[in-house]
């Protein structure tokens, strides 16, 4: 079997995702799961209060099916709040706590929401959202409620820990409908259904013939987002599903996310690039006791072979990344752990069961030789179901059960793959994406925008940098303003942070922004 070959491990258990948590909790009752700040809970802790959740939503009127927000930084009530919802047979829609109203009217309307359980310091953007929802009939608030919203900290005293009973299918029945811009676009619920999403939590721990990934003795630093795909499945369910502790961040700091490391000594930096440079960059970082630090992994952007390098070199942690998308799950790569295996600056083989394949990126169907650099195409379990209430986008992104990623990437002769770059226009900001149009059509709503085109700059420590290059109705308008105009309207990772004035937006003769002419202008510029 060449090296990048993984060893099957079908056929998959099938069976509803919170048995992820009530399995270990049965095994492992009286260990700490979580430590979020001064706070420590044990499984059967986190068992019992989402069963109590599960019993006090049903009494509200959830059923199976209904679409319940989730809008929380990192904390765990985030955790009882999603196996809560996921008991009733509901389906999670966790929203990105950096969101705006705008952003989330969008998302909790697409996903037709009728409940959403929101952290009390995001109550202000849910109030401001709510004239645009008419369907959302509860608010639920961790921490202080006000008097016309519910306390989940009542609602969990109120309520015995009796879940309904509710039938699932789980290859067919959504656990969670994320939001992702996809290829292209405004962003679009993904359905990805409770097979999806324990099958991937075994293609990740489950590595017959190589070392483990996350153990059961591991203590886990959890910095990353839970509402974004990455922090959901590998952070959270992976460390719930292996026995592992959580350590939670709801905000990062790096003076923090360092002592944290120290003090609870962290076993395992599951982390994104810009991240990684971040470390590399303390200059006195042997201060902190990192000692305890067997594993560092990385993902949601492609790390560069050389920093990937510097990290081990400074650190002494060994360090892998791995790849995957929202669409799948998330995770479709992973490099191996043993030195003699791993290849630095690249994503690894495909997961057990995952078949990929590169192709032309131009007609899509031909599959290149080894080594050549075409679009990654994915196939496996994990496999999202398709974009919620767009069979048009789903048609799109899975031809023949291959799911297209928009990623440039080559795959070696043993099977090992290396992103290259992106075909699709999205920007990846510190691990999150920006949709051009999306912020196109936002600029275009401030009256002295004539046109516009948002590109992805180069940036050594956020990835890409989101870019607008401006046609102006007049000579008075500055960059200062629309970048404050943005600002004002979105998450703070959308923001656009460079503005170049120009007197036309290249386009096609259709009338498609020819943004790949901006992206080469500024790599050029960049010496890429």
């Amino acid at each position: 079997m060449p090296p990048g070959t993984r060893t099957s491990i079908a056929p998959y258990k099938v069976y509803p995702l919170w048995e992820v948590l009530r399995q270990t909790a049965s095994r492992l009752p009286q260990k700490v799961a979580v430590i979020d700040g001064e706070r420590e809970f044990t499984f059967s802790q986190l068992d019992e209060k989402s069963d109590r959740l599960a019993a006090a939503l049903a009494g509200l009127g959830v059923e199976k099916a209904d679409r319940v927000g989730l809008f929380a930084p990192n904390c765990a009530e985030f955790i009882i709040g999603f196996f809560g919802i996921i008991k009733t047979g509901a389906t999670v829609t966790p929203v990105n706590a950096a969101y705006r109203e705008r952003e989330l009217a969008h998302q909790l309307g697409n996903a037709g929401a009728k409940v959403i359980i929101a952290h009390q310091a995001l109550l202000p953007v849910v109030q401001a959202a709510r004239s645009e929802l008419p369907e959302l009939e509860t608010v639920i608030v961790i921490g202080e409620a006000s008097g016309v919203d519910l306390s989940l900290e009542e609602l969990l005293s109120k309520h015995r820990p009796e879940p309904p009973r509710v039938s699932i299918d789980p290859r067919e029945d959504l656990a969670v409908l994320p939001s992702s811009s996809g290829t292209t676009g405004l962003p679009k619920g993904v359905m990805l259904t409770h097979f999806n999403l324990s099958s991937n939590l075994e293609q990740f721990l489950n590595r017959p013939g190589e070392a483990s990934v996350m153990r059961e003795e591991d203590v886990v630093l959890v910095h990353l987002p839970l509402f974004h795909s990455y922090g959901m499945t590998i952070l959270m369910n992976g460390a719930i599903a292996s026995g592992a502790t959580q350590v939670h961040m709801a905000r990062f700091d790096m003076e923090q996310f360092l002592a944290l490391c120290s003090r609870h000594r962290v076993t395992m930096l599951v982390t994104v690039p810009p991240v990684v440079l971040l470390i590399t960059q303390v200059p006195d970082i042997e201060k902190y006791d990192l000692s305890a630090m067997r594993l560092c992994l990385s993902g949601a952007a492609p790390l560069s072979e050389e920093l990937q390098q510097r990290l081990e070199g400074l650190t002494g942690i060994p360090t892998i990344q791995g790849y995957g998308l929202t669409e799948t799950s998330p995770i479709t790569n992973l490099d191996y752990l043993e030195p003699e295996r791993r290849r630095s600056g690249s994503i690894g083989p495909a997961l057990a069961d995952t078949e990929e394949k590169v192709v032309d990126s131009e007609d899509g169907e031909r599959e290149l030789p080894r080594g050549e650099v075409g679009e990654l195409l994915i196939k496996g379990p994990q496999v999202m179901k398709g974009y919620w209430m767009n069979p048009e986008e789903t048609a799109e992104t899975i031809k023949d059960g291959w799911l297209y990623t928009g990623d440039l990437a080559r795959m070696d002769e043993e099977g090992y793959v290396y992103i290259v770059d992106r075909k699709k226009e999205l920007i990846k900001y510190k691990g999150f994406q920006v949709a051009p149009a999306e912020m196109e059509a936002l600029l275009l709503e401030h009256p002295q925008v004539l046109d516009v085109a948002v590109v992805g700059k180069p940036d050594v420590e956020a990835g890409e940098l989101p870019k607008a290059y401006v046609v102006a109705k007049g000579p008075d308008l500055t960059a200062e303003e629309i970048m404050s105009f943005v600002a004002s309207r979105v998450a703070g990772f959308k923001k656009i942070r460079e503005v170049e004035f120009i007197d036309q937006i290249p386009k096609s003769p259709s009338g498609k922004i020819l943004r790949r002419v901006l992206m080469d202008r500024e790599k050029e510029r960049a010496g890429r």
